[in-house]
């Protein structure tokens, strides 16, 4: 066997878990239905963490390559969200019409109820029922695909026209929660009461303050920080506080993306250093191997470990591997403002999202044991 595989007797019997169904992922197969496990989580990560690639490129970690978009504009898209039948939906920001992926490479576009050509949307998260909900960042309804692709509007509680919320998280409650850029109130939509929107209150607001969120391990959602001088997250049981960063300035990180080992590690923008928050809530910084302004917004899990950031204007990739190493490789693809979020696919390709970038550009790691769709549409990876 080849020595690409490290094997042992746990990841062994992971394996056999997986395979052989002894982690349950509901009825369905559908882990967003579920109720939240971080330990049924990680276990599923580490099989195929420890299984290696198929082709290990050791700068990428897989296969670069680009491919034809249907439709492109100016500031186009800004995030992705998984559905449950493994389609990629790109969120749109100024685009005037939806555009997805299929599980087999296929491109298509699909009719908007609402948008805005100031910014309507940026971001999005899987609800447990299969709706894909865009986050409104100037739109004045929400916006949804229904599982059975139907899109709709329906009223929110609160919107701000500078910039209300950038990216959502789905608690372990099944809540869905905006992340608040400018706005001065969090806001959040029930899934137990069908779409019940309301509003909380915040511990600290202030302008271009937080850029996405993520779901830690206890079932905090973290805002990560970009203008904001502190840490906030909100609990599971709803209770809002701050804490205190290893390092804050202007700009400085847009979105987050979740270890295999627990850990929440924030995307550079403007940052200098990298800056990550352990399961004990605790902020440390480390060393970046690139740093440029504008360089990153938001980030993808490839299922070896690898964390990539996603490049906006960085002119190389970047990424941190499952034991903290940090490294660069080059692209395809660079240009001013070009991608914005990433999203992982069940066959183990990581989507770049084409924000001005008139092609797509992805990452296929031919992964072993790639993430089950399951795994990849759970609140812990599929959001921005």
């Amino acid at each position: 066997m080849s020595n690409r595989y490290k094997i042992s007797s746990s990841w062994v019997s992971d394996v056999q878990d997986v395979l052989h169904g002894k982690l349950s992922y509901g009825d369905d197969r559908s882990y967003a239905n579920s109720t939240i496990n971080w330990q049924k989580t990680q276990k599923l990560m580490n099989v195929s963490v420890n299984s290696g690639t198929v082709f290990n490129n050791a700068n990428v970690g897989g296969i670069l390559s680009t491919y034809s978009l249907v439709y492109t504009t100016t500031n186009s898209y800004i995030g992705g969200v998984l559905s449950q039948n493994g389609e990629l939906h790109l969120v749109p920001t100024t685009a005037n019409r939806g555009q997805k992926i299929a599980p087999d490479g296929t491109v298509s576009t699909y009719s908007l109820v609402y948008t805005n050509s100031s910014g309507a949307y940026i971001g999005g998260v899987l609800a447990p029922n299969g709706d894909i909900h865009f986050v409104p960042f100037v739109a004045a309804v929400g916006q949804k695909v229904s599982a059975s692709g139907v899109v709709s509007t329906y009223t929110l509680a609160y919107t701000n026209s500078s910039g209300a919320y950038v990216g959502g998280v789905v608690d372990p409650n099944g809540t869905i929660h905006f992340i608040p850029y400018y706005a001065i109130v969090g806001q959040k939509i029930s899934t137990t009461v069908r779409d019940h929107i309301t509003t909380y209150s915040l511990v600290y607001t202030t302008t271009d303050a937080y850029h996405s969120g993520v779901l830690a391990p206890n079932g905090d959602i973290h805002f990560i920080p970009r203008s904001a001088n502190r840490g906030q997250k909100v609990s599971a049981d709803g209770v809002v506080s701050t804490y205190s960063l290893a390092y804050t300035t202007t700009l400085a990180y847009n979105g987050g993306v979740l270890s295999s080992n627990g850990e929440i590690h924030f995307v550079p923008f403007d940052a200098v250093v990298g800056q990550k928050i352990n399961q004990s809530g605790v902020a440390s910084t480390y060393s970046l191997a690139y740093t440029v302004n504008d360089a990153y917004i938001g980030g993808v899990l490839a299922p070896n470990g690898d964390m990539h950031f996603v490049p906006f204007d960085a002119a190389v990739g970047q990424k941190v591997s499952a034991n903290g190493v940090v490294s660069t490789y080059s692209l395809l693809y660079t240009a001013s403002d070009a991608y914005n979020g990433g999203i992982l696919m069940p066959n183990g390709d990581l989507h770049f999202i084409p924000y001005n970038a008139p092609i797509g550009q992805k990452i296929t790691t031919l992964s072993a044991i790639p993430f089950d769709i399951g795994l990849c549409t759970s609140a812990f990876l599929n959001k921005h």
